[in-house]
């Protein structure tokens, strides 16, 4: 009996979020196309809902940031304390 080795094979990779300042760069490159004057009618509607997706991405994105960004604050007890980013709380002078 012939055994053959063959490769396990590997788990499917879970599609990658696109990188925050590649999708940037792009959504760029979409406005700066979209603002030629020779583009076509058909040409801007296909940029335009690509720069559509890319905005909504990048601003997925930035929450995303924003919710894992923590202010460490000195207390009264000279203790530094970890709180919750609040981007409309005043900072403590």
């Amino acid at each position: 009996m012939c055994f053959v080795n063959t490769p396990a094979q590997k788990k499917p990779e879970a599609p990658k979020k696109p990188d925050f300042e590649r999708s940037l760069a792009r959504l760029e490159e979409v406005v700066r196309r979209l603002e030629s004057p020779q583009l076509s009618l058909d040409d801007a509607m296909k940029l335009f809902e690509e720069g559509v997706a890319l905005s909504r991405e990048c601003q997925k994105q930035l929450e995303e940031a924003e919710g894992r960004v923590e202010i460490l604050l000195k207390k009264a007890d000279g203790k530094l304390a970890a709180e919750p980013f609040d981007p409309e709380r005043e900072p403590e002078t």
